[in-house]
C-alpha cells in the first residue's frame, strides 16, 4: 500500500502528480475463498479488513453488485454519535465512536472525522423527560451527554431559532460533544485500500444471485453474475437488500425496507458549527466541508426498494428546517436523493450467525448504520472468524425476536441520522 504523508504529497507534487498508484486492485474472482463478504459498503469493506488484520484470514473476497460505496454508505448524511439509551446499544455505538477517533491514523487515510458535537432538540415536556433520561443513562454507561437550556443551545448553535412563539418551540437540548460527522466516501475508500493491501479481493459489478448449501445444509458458496465462488464462510452486509439475499438461503428475517431521503443546499461559507437533530419534527441538519447544508428526514411511510422517496417528505422536512433556522429560507436546494434502509421491529441491528452454518448477517441498522461503521465491521469480523459473537454484539441476535429479549431503541432512532 502506497502510504500517504506530507512528504509523499510534496514529492508527487514535484513530479506532476504522475506517480500515484490505483488505491485498490481490480480483482478477478478466484474459484474459492476462506471467507466472502456480500456488500461493498463501509460495513462490508471494514469487516473484510478486520478479518485480514485482526484475525489473519486474508483469502477474502468482497462482492459488490455495483461500485464500492455506491449504496447506503455513499447516500447517508454521515452523522456519528453514541448517546443511545439502553446498555447494549450504548456499548455498541460507543465501541464504534472510540474506533472512529483513531480510524484515519489506522487506515493511513483521512476520513475527515470531525467531532463538532450532535445536539438533539426538545420541543415539549415529553422530549425533555426522554432526553434527560438519556443523559443520565449515558453517564452511567460512561458515554458523554449533557442537558442544555434553550439559551445554551442557541449559544452552541447561533443560527437556531428559540422564539417561544414558533410551532415547535425549543425548550432545551441534549448535547454529545464527542459526536460529529465523517466523510462517507473516504470511509469506504480507506477501508477498501487497507483491505486490498492485506490481500483482500474487492470485486465490483458482481451481484450475488444465489447461496448454495451442501448436503448437511451448511453454506458451500455463492452464485454470482460472474460465476460460482465457493466458500464455507459467507457474511451478508447488504443493508436494504439483506432480506432478499438471505431469502436465497431460505432464511427469513424480521426486516422491512424503506426509502430514506436526504438533500443538500447550495454551498455557503461556514455558518453551522454542529449537527442539530429534532426527533419530534423529523428533521436534522449539518454543514459539509464544501459548505452545503446537509438535511435529512425520517423514512417514507411505505416499504420499497427504490432509491427515491415521496416529494412531500422532503417538503415537510424543509418546512421544519425553515422554522428552526429562518435565516436559511432563501437558500436553494441543489439536489436530493434516496437510499434503502432495513428496519427491525425494535429498531436495533442484527450482528449474528444465522440458522444456516457458515452464514452470517449484519443488518437492521435502519437509519443509523453509518455511525456504527468501524465498530459494526469489527464485531462482524469477530463473529465470522470465531463463529461466535463478541460480548458487545452478543445481545444483537436473530433469536431475540423469538425470545422477547428486544432492545427497543425506537425513541433514539426515530429520525434519519
Amino acid at each position: 500500500m502506497q502510504r500517504f504523508s506530507a512528504f509523499s504529497l510534496f514529492r508527487h507534487g514535484l513530479g506532476g502528480q504522475q506517480g500515484w498508484k490505483p488505491q485498490w486492485r481490480q480483482a478477478t474472482p478466484k474459484p474459492g475463498y476462506d471467507a466472502i463478504v456480500v456488500g461493498g459498503g463501509g460495513h462490508g469493506l471494514g469487516a473484510a479488513y478486520y478479518l485480514a488484520r485482526s484475525f489473519g484470514i486474508r483469502n477474502v473476497a468482497v462482492l459488490e453488485k455495483g461500485w464500492i460505496g455506491g449504496g447506503n454508505t455513499g447516500r447517508n448524511t454521515t452523522i456519528i454519535r453514541s448517546n443511545y439509551l439502553f446498555d447494549e446499544s450504548a456499548a455498541l455505538y460507543d465501541h464504534a465512536l472510540k474506533m472512529w477517533e483513531g480510524l484515519s491514523q489506522e487506515l493511513n487515510y483521512n476520513v475527515m472525522f470531525s467531532q463538532r458535537g450532535v445536539m438533539m432538540l426538545a420541543h415539549n415536556i415529553h422530549d425533555i423527560q426522554v432526553f434527560k433520561r438519556h443523559v443520565h443513562a449515558n453517564r452511567i454507561n460512561g458515554v458523554d451527554n449533557e442537558w442544555l437550556t434553550a439559551e445554551e443551545a442557541k449559544a452552541y448553535c447561533p443560527p437556531l431559532n428559540i422564539d417561544p412563539k414558533v410551532r415547535y418551540p425549543v425548550l432545551g437540548a441534549a448535547l454529545q460533544r464527542r459526536g460529529g460527522t465523517a466523510r462517507h466516501d473516504a470511509v469506504a475508500w480507506g477501508y477498501a485500500r487497507a483491505a486490498d493491501a492485506l490481500g483482500v479481493d474487492i470485486i465490483e459489478n458482481c451481484e450475488v444471485t444465489g447461496i448454495t448449501r451442501d448436503a448437511t445444509g451448511a453454506v458451500s458458496g455463492v452464485e454470482t453474475t460472474r460465476g460460482f465462488i465457493s466458500s464455507r464462510r459467507v457474511g451478508v452486509s447488504a443493508a436494504g437488500h439483506t432480506s432478499t439475499i438471505l431469502d436465497m438461503a431460505h432464511v427469513r428475517l424480521p426486516l422491512e425496507s424503506y426509502p430514506l431521503q436526504a438533500l443538500v443546499s447550495e454551498p455557503v461559507k461556514p455558518i453551522f458549527p454542529c449537527v442539530v437533530m429534532s426527533n419530534t419534527i423529523h428533521a436534522y441538519m449539518s454543514q459539509s466541508d464544501k459548505g452545503e447544508l446537509v438535511i435529512g428526514a425520517g423514512t417514507d411511510a411505505y416499504t420499497s426498494y427504490t432509491q427515491r422517496g415521496g416529494l412531500h417528505i422532503a417538503a415537510q422536512t424543509l418546512e421544519a428546517i425553515c422554522e428552526l433556522f429562518p435565516q436559511f429560507r432563501r437558500l436553494r436546494m441543489l439536489r436530493n436523493w434516496g437510499g434503502i434502509v432495513d428496519v427491525t421491529p425494535d429498531r436495533s441491528p442484527i450482528i449474528a450467525r444465522t440458522p444456516v452454518k457458515g452464514l452470517y448477517v449484519n443488518c437492521g441498522w435502519g437509519t443509523g448504520g453509518f455511525k456504527a461503521t468501524p465498530g459494526a465491521a469489527h464485531l462482524f469480523a469477530h463473529t465470522m472468524a470465531r463463529d461466535e459473537p463478541h460480548p458487545i454484539n452478543a445481545p444483537f441476535t436473530i433469536e431475540r425476536f423469538r425470545d422477547g429479549l428486544l432492545i427497543d431503541e425506537a425513541a433514539a432512532a426515530a429520525v434519519a441520522h
